[in-house]
């Protein structure tokens, strides 16, 4: 059945960040059993209006100086919005401000919320924009005072009776659905809270009993992962590994301005509070590299070098990183096998008191025996020569500088790649629409926190000398610096 009490809702503000910006104007219409009603009422945001949002909108600083603050309209704004289903364009931007508005006053505000963005996209996908003025040229719309509350509430609510009748009932009422529809929730969580989900990065963790933390994840929209996460089917490999529903006691999160700030923020609080669900991102005590001493001229060995002894970020001669000295023991063992190279001048094999081959050389079927040359095969070390598994660097048979030349090639590919900087730096991540950003402090491939002022910054850059080197962060930050699409700043 059809939805039948409903408000078409618009809002114009500071800005766009429902925590810090404030609301200038609120246009509804409300619309219960076919009958409608238009209410519109100027807010007093009680700071300035910036000069392009007065541009934009036309509502200017000395238009709202004598209007009524929010707190004086919220008992009026909650009569009208009560039971009604709440419609925005964008929703979760409208919906967001009177949350937080109401929050404000220290009262809850909670409504089912339907966006017409989402909507103009089920019922439209052939097309690829729908924000009002996409929808104001396809179907018609029109309304006086564009970026007005009300005439902007009057267009969404136009588009609606619209949509209802140019789309059969089965067709429309799925595409409400699809955006109504709430996950089944574990007995244990409050709904109360997943309504106050942001749409917006970050990372969110499940608590147990005992507040006990199950499982952090990140997405770049908590809200939709969050309640995909609990929709999980039965029997699906998901649910069968970690079945949250009956432990899940509480659910927290923390938004972040982007992607980059949430996968760091992850890895940063699945090593500290150690989740019992989370296989990846565990701390690794043993991260670890190789590094090449030269033990005579041209004669270069590789040793193992451990993050706890050496910098990471600044020596220039280091390949990997690993997790583990078992991890780099075996890529060390593939790549003597693939590049054939001498395990024992790798060290991978004790060497022998005397001039003898290494296992790599003994181990070659007698069937495979050849005559070298013309002369016949007298020992292991020619066999191995015939069949290519060893060249011979063990028994002097190929020059220790050209054994030592392959090795470099062959590592070349795994080095670590130093800091490209002479210090610390912030990578700087925006969201121009929300009005928000994030500096991360980085030093040394090192994440040491997110900061949003130069007192912030400072304090990092004091706190974090003595933080680890991650091979996670690593990772993370080596792929996204190297796309080269966030602004780096010098500190």
């Amino acid at each position: 059945m059809l939805p039948d009490r409903l408000v078409f809702i618009d809002l114009e503000t500071t800005g766009a960040n429902p925590a810090i910006d404030r609301i200038t104007e609120i246009g509804l219409i409300e619309v219960v059993d076919g009958e409608t009603t238009r209410w519109s009422t100027l807010v007093n945001p009680q700071r300035a209006i910036p000069a392009f949002i007065q541009h934009l909108t036309g509502i200017r600083d000395e238009m709202v100086a004598n209007a009524p603050t929010f707190a004086e309209v919220a008992d009026e704004l909650r009569a009208r919005l009560h039971g009604k289903l709440f419609i925005a364009h964008n929703a979760r931007f409208d919906y967001g401000f009177v949350k937080n508005e109401f929050k404000r006053l220290g009262q809850r505000f909670q409504s089912d919320v339907l966006c017409t963005v989402r909507l103009s996209r089920k019922l439209h996908p052939e097309h690829h924009k729908h924000n009002l003025d996409s929808l104001i040229a396809r179907h018609g719309l029109h309304a006086d005072d564009r970026h007005r509350a009300l005439a902007d509430a009057e267009l969404i609510w136009q588009f609606w009776q619209q949509a209802r009748v140019n789309h059969p009932d089965e067709v429309f009422l799925n595409a409400l659905q699809l955006q109504l529809k709430r996950p089944t929730l574990p007995p244990h969580l409050d709904a109360a809270v997943l309504d106050d989900l942001p749409e917006a990065p970050g990372v969110y963790l499940i608590y147990g009993e005992g507040d006990i933390c199950l499982y952090a994840g990140k997405s770049i929209n908590l809200r939709q992962r969050v309640f995909a996460h609990f929709a999980a089917e039965v029997g699906s490999r998901e649910y069968k590994e970690m079945n949250l529903s009956q432990q899940v006691r509480r659910l927290d999160w923390h938004e972040t301005v982007g992607e980059v700030g949430a996968l760091l923020l992850e890895s940063r609080l699945v090593k500290q509070l150690k989740p019992l669900h989370n296989r990846r991102l565990r701390e690794h005590p043993e991260i670890c590299a190789w590094r090449l001493e030269e033990v005579e001229a041209g004669d270069f060995r590789p040793r193992l070098a451990f993050a706890e002894d050496v910098d990471m970020g600044a020596d220039d001669d280091l390949y990997g990183p690993f997790n583990s000295k078992r991890e780099a023991t075996n890529t060390l063992r593939k790549i003597a096998e693939a590049y054939k190279l001498c395990p024992i001048l790798l060290g991978l094999e004790k060497p022998n008191k005397t001039p003898r081959p290494c296992s790599r050389c003994r181990a070659v079927p007698k069937r495979e025996l050849r005559p070298l040359g013309g002369q016949r095969s007298v020992g292991a070390v020619n066999l191995a020569f015939q069949v290519g598994q060893c060249k011979g660097a063990c028994v002097d048979k190929e020059p220790r500088d050209l054994h030592s030349a392959r090795l470099m090639s062959a590592l070349a590919k795994m080095k670590v790649k130093p800091w490209p900087w002479p210090g610390p730096v912030g990578l700087i991540e925006r969201d121009d629409f929300r009005d928000v950003e994030d500096v991360h402090v980085l030093s040394g491939w090192r994440y040491l926190g997110t900061a949003h002022s130069p007192a912030e910054i400072h304090e990092l850059l004091e706190q974090g000398k003595h933080i680890p080197f991650d091979l996670d962060t690593y990772k993370l930050l080596k792929t996204h610096l190297g796309k080269g699409k966030l602004k780096v700043r010098v500190l």
